[in-house]
């Protein structure tokens, strides 16, 4: 089995993890609805590189029910149908409980939108979708933070995360009958654009002192795991979680 040839629908894909997935489908020989929201990141240098017959960018904003629509109606008609769904896009804001109280709830809504609600809804689509043709793939890009939590500051991040793996676990029971695969990939620290900075400024040595490598992972090998799982050599790992975290379960 192999990915060339299929076509995938990769939430966030502009850049960091999302950006890793897009790149990596793309030289295996996939096509991908590439989906971007603020960032652009390296969306014209995939469409440079590969031509619109290969990439499809959808911007789309996550917090606005009818951009999500809209977004999976472009991805299944650009090919005419679709064969997997990365859900990569999250929002992570910095939430402390002593902030101001509509804050606090716009934030946690927000972050649940985005990292929950959102990948309900596309899910929904690529279940009703994949019915139709014969069965399909979701992906679900979830956190080390699902199962360890997180800082105060990211509570809503974790909760949403953990949502992710029940839900993921809960489509795999019910669809594997039918085809329907669906995978939960949970990374721990990953080295992106974002990331970056942060491990690298001064003082914060310590946030990898947790990771028994001591590094953070490069994005590809994140990318790496989902083209594997896309490609339908692992049928059977359907509803599995696969940590991405250098050891770092427990500290």
């Amino acid at each position: 089995m192999t990915n060339k040839g299929k076509v995938y629908l990769v939430t966030g894909a502009a850049r960091g993890i999302g950006g890793a997935i897009a790149k990596k489908l793309l030289e295996d020989g996939a096509k991908v609805v590439l989906h971007y929201n603020q960032s652009v990141g390296g969306r014209d240098a995939l469409l440079e590189k590969y031509g619109p017959g290969r990439v499809h960018p959808v911007k789309a904003d996550l917090e606005k029910p009818s951009q999500i629509d809209a977004l999976w109606d472009q991805a299944a008609s650009w090919q005419g149908s679709l064969d997997g769904l990365v859900n990569n896009a999250a929002y992570m804001p910095s939430t402390l409980p002593d902030a101001p109280l509509a804050q606090w709830r716009k934030d946690w809504a927000s972050v649940m939108q985005v990292n929950m609600t959102a990948v309900a809804d596309l899910c929904r689509y690529a279940i009703l979708h994949f019915k139709k043709t014969g069965g399909g793939s979701i992906v679900n890009i979830s956190s080390r933070a699902a199962f360890r939590g997180d800082l105060p500051d990211s509570m809503h991040y974790a909760a949403s995360k953990g949502a992710m793996v029940a839900f993921t676990r809960s489509i795999a029971k019910g669809y594997a009958k039918e085809n329907i695969l669906a995978y939960t990939v949970a990374p721990g620290w990953v080295l992106t654009g974002r990331v970056r900075p942060k491990l690298e400024a001064p003082g914060n040595e310590f946030l990898l002192d947790e990771v028994p490598m001591g590094e953070a992972a490069p994005p590809e090998e994140v990318a790496n795991i989902v083209a594997f799982l896309l490609s339908g050599q692992a049928r059977h790992a359907t509803g599995a979680t696969f940590d991405i975290n250098g050891a770092s379960y427990f500290h």
